[in-house]
């Protein structure tokens, strides 16, 4: 039996068993094909409890999109997506497939991950761990309202291993604290704060690497797993390990007035938290410190009182209109009925806030002529089709930006019944990651997203 050099080991992992559970998935970072056109960086924004589809009396659809490839109307619940009908492709006929269809958890299990019952690698997570393995934070996992009353497990959609969740981080100030902590509004260093390159694994690297060589082939990879784990907390409870790379972010600029201070679940504070995150994670990409994020707006079955949000057309403080409530509209788009009218109205703020998420990437210059989102892939998703009739056909997927040329939008694209697992493949082509496909679609990407 080896002896392991006991005080070194257990420095070096001292803290490792928190991070087993998410992140035991790690392989080997995937080629990049020469020469190929690829995004920057890829977003997965979230909203909760599907969109007003085809009702159970055979009404048309107030979401998708109808007309031909190039020739398509947008109906007035994705309104504000019109302003960015060139920038989009839309989809028909994509589905997560029959497993646990009718079911919120089932969808959100299925939704990034590609695989019934969520037994398998979300499609963000594998991105962050080879092509965005290098940035200083792999992978930035913002929520807003997401862990609400200690929410956990099927409420979130990020699955760093088969069947194992991990929890956005729900609080726009503690995140831009973590992620600016070595600036001070001066650009230089902030004195206060611990040089965050100070890993514990670095300290004990020596001890490590012979250890490592003792051990030996398979003891040694588990080894290896253990300490990437490792850096991964470090990397998440502390700030980031490499100072911003521009004058502007290290003074960089995130309006979080209008955040509560005392926490970040007041639900009319919703519309604001939301906005903090969007602004945080693309300022956060701005100044390169992840190529992959995560947008979680509150979560599926969501008992969020969106009634309550001064300024918006859902506005009704006398009376509580929750999200999933509202999802239950009943068979029919009567919009003389107080929870059809709601939940159309949700959906559609919804879109406006993905909306201002491309305007935000739009407005930031990348380069060679380029903005952010010319450079980026961002995906809008949600785990039901239809709110009240929870199924997981035709789901309602819009895919934006231009991913460095990879992606040719302003397209309708209606294939045959196909597994969304294709165009989960279609995104991590377009980051660089020669997939052959993801989840239970082994088919490669899906035809007609890559240019």
């Amino acid at each position: 039996m080896t002896n392991l050099p006991r005080r070194a080991l257990l420095k070096a992992l001292g803290h490792t068993a928190l991070a087993l559970p998410f992140f035991e998935a790690l392989a080997a970072r995937p080629a990049r094909a020469q020469g190929a056109l690829t995004a920057k960086r890829a977003i997965f924004f979230y909203f909760p409890d599907g969109v007003l589809a085809q009702s159970g009396r055979g009404e048309a659809s107030r979401w998708h999109c109808t007309g031909s490839e190039t020739a398509f109307a947008i109906p007035d619940q994705a309104e504000a997506l019109r302003a960015w009908k060139s920038e989009c492709l839309f989809f028909r006929n994509l589905s997560m497939g029959p497993t646990d269809s009718g079911s919120h958890p089932g969808g959100a299990k299925k939704l990034l991950t590609g695989v019934d019952g969520g037994n398998g690698e979300s499609v963000d997570h594998y991105l962050s761990r080879t092509v965005g393995a290098q940035a200083p934070w792999r992978h930035l996992y913002l929520g807003a309202m997401a862990t609400t009353n200690n929410a956990g497990g099927d409420k979130f959609i990020v699955y760093p291993t088969a069947g194992q969740t991990v929890a956005p981080r729900d609080d726009p100030r503690q995140v831009f604290q973590q992620l600016f902590a070595t600036a001070t509004p001066g650009g230089s260093p902030n004195p206060a704060v611990v040089d965050p390159r100070r890993s514990v694994i670095d300290g004990a690297k020596a001890e490590l690497d012979a250890l490592r060589a003792r051990l030996g082939g398979r003891e040694a990879t588990k080894l290896s797993l253990h300490l990437e784990a490792l850096r991964e907390v470090e990397r998440r409870i502390g700030p980031m390990g490499q100072p911003p790379p521009s004058t502007s972010c290290q003074s960089p600029v995130v309006d979080l007035t209008s955040v509560p201070s005392q926490g970040p679940y007041d639900a009319s504070k919703f519309g604001h938290l939301l906005r903090a995150q969007i602004d945080v994670m693309v300022t956060a990409m701005a100044c390169g410190l992840t190529r992959v994020g995560t947008l979680q707006a509150s979560m599926h079955t969501s008992e969020l009182i969106m009634s309550r949000m001064p300024g918006t057309e859902m506005y009704e403080p006398a009376f509580d209109m929750r999200s999933h409530q509202a999802s239950h509209y009943g068979d029919a788009h009567d919009f003389a009925r107080r929870e059809v009218r709601a939940y159309f109205q949700q959906r559609r703020w919804f879109v406006e806030q993905f909306a201002y998420l491309l305007s935000e990437l739009k407005k930031r210059p990348d380069g060679n002529g380029q903005t952010m989102l010319d450079t980026s892939v961002v995906l809008l998703c949600t785990e039901v089709c239809d709110g009240n009739t929870h199924l997981h056909d035709d789901m309602p997927f819009v895919l934006a930006g231009r991913a460095g040329g990879r992606l040719n939008p302003g397209r309708l694209l209606q294939p045959s019944w196909t597994r969304h697992g294709a165009l989960l493949a279609a995104i991590a082509h377009a980051m660089g990651a020669p997939v052959q496909g993801w989840g239970q679609d082994n088919g490669g990407p899906l035809a007609g997203v890559l240019s």
